[in-house]
């Protein structure tokens, strides 16, 4: 079994122990042992990146630029073979491994212009002879904590922007999915890249995330993954003055009035409440509907459902692919039990599938009759499972979808260019999408939530500059 190490200062480092990489789809096929670092490790990779942080801050844009633009170029040239690494290893289908694999080239061919774009600011001062320049400059060393549901395009819309600004990097995978992060790196580690600029650290949490936060030598911490983790790193960093940026969970509501396209709802509904098995942030879990269609909708949504082809992320025709591991299938199961001990109604799905390799396979579940209070429709469940509200009108509705504890995406289909107006500026989402699922995010704009989905600034696009960058006021005597 091929032995994969940590990346520190430059060299490819054994771990303190290993983690085998189970595959979803078939957990008789183990991806690769994975280095699993210590304490000890992790502070060895804050040491070398503090070390090479004053040097990659002095490089040239276009120095930087061209090593993102390396790196952008080989993902794109290798999209089919690492896209299938992550499909085997987070049960996504194919074709979205391959996918995410081409968004994750793009981000870093975006940032390696956004390194050329770096720009200041000069006013006029309010005093007679003075100068006033602002200018941006990197923070030194990032910490990157990664989630498992997007194991390359998270990573890299955390490290491309981190790099093309000057900033060094120790960047953690999720435990479940390292190979696609170290595939990744190990292409960072050929694009000329100084020693110690970028470090890769494979571990627990509790250990290696633990180490970034308690560090005083980390500036920054980059977060996306739970709640109730996010809270402890806004925690830990505040208590030493560290800048954070989290993005956590999701109760995205998906409204549809009378007037909609339904069989347009019917399939933006499909794909953001169940495609990628519902894992995703952005997913469609609350389906907020009009009372004029709610029957008809959810006769649609039941049809549709049934022709879903539940399978190995790897063969062909697969829609939906296996829950991520057994404590989420648990997760799920947990959450369909507490919807029907509620008084919710499964119109469907909902139970384990046997298929041709043993794997975590759940058929996508939808219930109805629920109400925005059940606990169905207030916590994130992270998996293939929605519920349908009925409400008599558009005021009501949009009155659910913002009656949530989170607000990262949001979406509405109607034929009104009233109600659709009405809902771009009333919903309390970082997110609004007309006539659109929910989850799908372009890689060039601003990505991220309000509430308690997210906190600090936006990640991608050009707004991610104001994260990892700090902005310097210089006042100047003519």
């Amino acid at each position: 079994m091929a032995l994969h190490r940590n990346f520190i200062n430059g060299e490819w480092i054994e771990g303190r122990g290993t983690r085998d990489n189970i595959n979803p789809s078939d957990v008789t096929d183990v991806i690769g042992a994975y280095a699993q670092a210590d304490k000890a490790q992790a502070e060895t990779a804050i040491a070398a990146a503090r070390a090479a942080a004053p040097g990659w801050a002095a490089t040239t844009p276009q120095q930087r630029a061209d090593i993102l633009e390396f790196i952008g170029a080989e993902l794109l040239a290798r999209k089919d073979e690492i896209g299938r690494l992550l499909s085997r290893e987070e049960g996504k289908p194919l074709a979205n491994g391959i996918a995410e694999t081409m968004r994750a080239a793009q981000i870093f061919k975006f940032f390696a212009q956004e390194a050329l774009r770096i720009e200041g600011v000069a006013v006029s001062s309010v005093r007679p002879g003075v100068d006033v320049l602002m200018t941006r400059e990197p923070l030194g060393v990032v910490g990157l904590i990664c989630p498992w549901n997007f194991p390359i395009a998270i990573p890299a819309w955390k490290l491309a922007p981190a790099l093309a600004f000057g900033n060094t990097v120790v960047i953690k995978p999720a435990d479940l999915v390292p190979a696609t992060c170290w595939a990744l790196v190990e292409i960072v580690s050929r694009s000329g890249l100084p020693k110690g600029v970028l470090n890769l650290v494979m571990g627990r949490g509790s250990v290696v995330g633990q180490a970034m936060l308690d560090s005083k030598d980390v500036n920054a911490i980059s977060f996306t993954g739970s709640v109730e983790t996010g809270a402890k790193v806004a925690m830990a960093c505040a208590s030493r003055g560290a800048k954070f940026q989290l993005e956590m969970g999701g109760k995205n509501p998906l409204v549809v009035l009378d007037d909609a396209n339904l069989d347009a709802a019917v399939a933006a509904a499909i794909d953001g409440a169940f495609y990628q098995t519902g894992q995703r942030c952005t997913a469609s879990s609350r389906l907020i509907v009009q009372k004029g269609v709610h029957d008809t909708f959810v006769d649609r949504m039941v049809s549709a459902m049934k022709t879903l082809k539940v399978d190995h992320a790897l063969k062909d025709g697969t829609q939906i692919g296996p829950v991520v591991d057994a404590a989420q299938m648990a997760q799920d199961e947990k959450y369909i039990q507490i919807a029907r001990a509620e008084g919710g109604e499964l119109a469907w799905g909902g139970e384990r599938l046997n298929r041709d390799t043993k794997g975590h396979y759940l058929s996508p579940a939808l219930f109805i009759n629920t109400r925005n209070d059940m606990r169905i429709n207030r916590e994130e469940v992270f998996g293939p499972v929605a519920s349908v509200i009925k409400v008599d009108s558009y005021e009501e509705g949009l009155s659910v979808a913002n009656d949530t504890a989170f607000g990262l995406s949001s979406g509405i289909f109607t034929a009104s260019l009233k109600y659709a107006t009405d809902f771009r500026k009333k919903s309390q989402a970082g997110m609004a999408m007309i006539n659109l699922p929910t989850a799908g995010v372009d890689y060039h704009v601003p990505f991220g939530g309000r509430k308690g989905s997210s906190y600090g600034a936006r990640e991608q696009g050009r707004a991610a500059v104001e994260f990892y960058t700090a902005i310097k006021t210089t006042y100047t005597l003519a």
